[in-house]
């Protein structure tokens, strides 16, 4: 009986290692912070050691903080919290950004003008004080915390897409779906959106670099994440006294958000290409 196997090399494309590496990292943060609840050992806000900034042992892998609370378990739920806002806040601002940049770019006058200087204005406000305020005078809650950074990076993605947007809008095959009578809908979706596809995607994992970064500046300002809830970005505020100690309670979450926002760089500088077909020479 024959056997059908899919891989990268049937499929056409080429891997390549360090791109691998990089996606394994994210995967597994993924996978923790879809997990998390399942996987702490201990309950992220009960004191289980009487040893403030306890060493690494075999009862707590990733020793203890400085109130004696489980480190395993706080950097594991602080996964869904940095994985989950950060993913939230850019699928909104990537999905914002690149629906106005392709309607601007297509529809072109007013509509183009008035929204590039709306937006290049806001994109003139530096990113951490425009969160600082706003979080500071509404106050820290997921809802906030997620609109924020999604008005943050919506339009640098606005003007990456509208860029691309224009130079495939004067291409003639656009210019023939215009002749035909087709609608504003058909040519975003239809003529410009598959073209511009790959480096939206390539944007959509920068951005979530720059929001991982700002989401753990604003938790370390103490304006993210509240307790006894904590992002990594918290823990690493929380536990700051430990650093004279080189306690695992401050180390271990700066680790944690050095692996993932350089994975998804290595990723991103990494991806699978498609392999040329030998047959067309």
């Amino acid at each position: 009986m024959a056997r059908f196997a899919l891989s990268p090399r049937r499929l056409g494309y080429r891997f390549n290692a360090v791109g691998m590496i990089g996606l394994s990292v994210i995967v597994f943060w993924a996978t923790v912070a879809v997990f998390a609840p399942l996987l702490i050992p201990y309950p992220i806000g009960d004191i289980v050691d009487y040893d403030y900034f306890g060493p690494m042992s075999a009862q707590f892998l990733l020793g203890t903080d400085y109130l004696g609370r489980d480190m395993l378990s706080r950097i594991l739920m602080g996964a869904r919290y940095t994985v989950g806002i950060s993913l939230a806040a850019v699928a909104l601002a990537c999905f914002s950004g690149v629906a106005l940049g392709m309607s601007a770019a297509v529809a072109g006058g007013w509509f183009d003008a008035i929204l590039s200087r709306f937006l290049d204005a806001l994109n003139s406000i530096p990113s951490k004080l425009f969160g600082l305020v706003v979080v500071a005078a509404v106050g820290s809650s997921m809802p906030v915390l997620v609109l924020t950074l999604a008005v943050i990076y919506t339009p640098g993605s606005y003007r990456f897409a509208r860029a691309l947007a224009v130079n495939i809008n004067s291409m003639d095959f656009v210019t023939v779906a215009r002749a035909r009578g087709e609608k504003t809908l058909y040519l975003i979706g239809s003529e410009i959106l598959p073209n511009i596809l790959g480096p939206v995607l390539a944007d959509l994992g920068l951005r979530f670099v720059f929001i991982v970064l700002l989401l753990s500046g604003l938790s370390f300002l103490g304006l993210g994440v509240q307790p006894p809830n904590a992002d990594w970005g918290a823990l690493v505020r929380e536990n700051i006294g430990g650093l004279p100690f080189g306690a695992p309670a401050v180390m271990v979450p700066s680790l944690a958000i050095a692996s993932l926002t350089i994975s998804v760089n290595m990723l991103i500088d990494n991806l699978p290409v498609k392999i040329r077909d030998r047959s067309n020479g």
